[in-house]
Formats: C-alpha cells, structure tokens, sequence
C-alpha cells in the first residue's frame, strides 16, 4: 500500500508495482485535479491515466505481467486549496 496525504502541487505517492486488481480511495476535502499515472520504465517517465476532482473509491486493472508502477498525485498548477488522502492498494 502506498498512502500520502497532498496538500501541494507536485506532490505524489512512492510508486507502486501493479499487476491485477488495486484500490484507489481519494477522500479529504481538496480543490485541484488529482492524477494517476504509469511508468513502463521504472519510474523516469510518467504518463497520466486518468484525473480525479473529488473525492472516490474505485480500482483499476493492470493486465501486463512486466514491472509497471503506478503513482498518485497533484501535478504542478493542479492544486488550488486544502488536502486530500490519497491510497494505493
């Protein structure tokens, strides 16, 4: 599991490798985007897999059976005010 609470831009989880079914709870009370993103090549290279504005629970599914990690998190100009708790798990 990898939890982080963000309260600033340019601030993400330590990256977590993903195969299967993981969680994705976001709760807090926060104004800005919050996104997931995947590297393919051990964290130097990140690319957005989708973008969140409120609070939710879900998962998602990684089908690949190689080394992808997974982060969440603000990107720089996407915070605007309060804190969010972000988990991975």
């Amino acid at each position: 599991m990898k939890q982080k609470t963000l309260t600033g831009e340019n601030q993400f989880t330590d990256p977590k490798e993903c195969v299967g079914n993981h969680n994705l709870s976001i709760s807090g009370t926060f104004e800005g985007t919050i996104t997931l993103q995947r590297s393919f090549d051990g964290g130097v290279t990140w690319k957005d897999t989708d973008n969140f504005t409120t609070p939710i629970e879900t998962y998602f599914f990684e089908p690949g059976t190689v080394k992808v990690l997974y982060r969440v998190g603000t990107k720089t100009g996407d915070y605007t005010s309060g804190s969010a708790e972000v988990i991975i798990a």
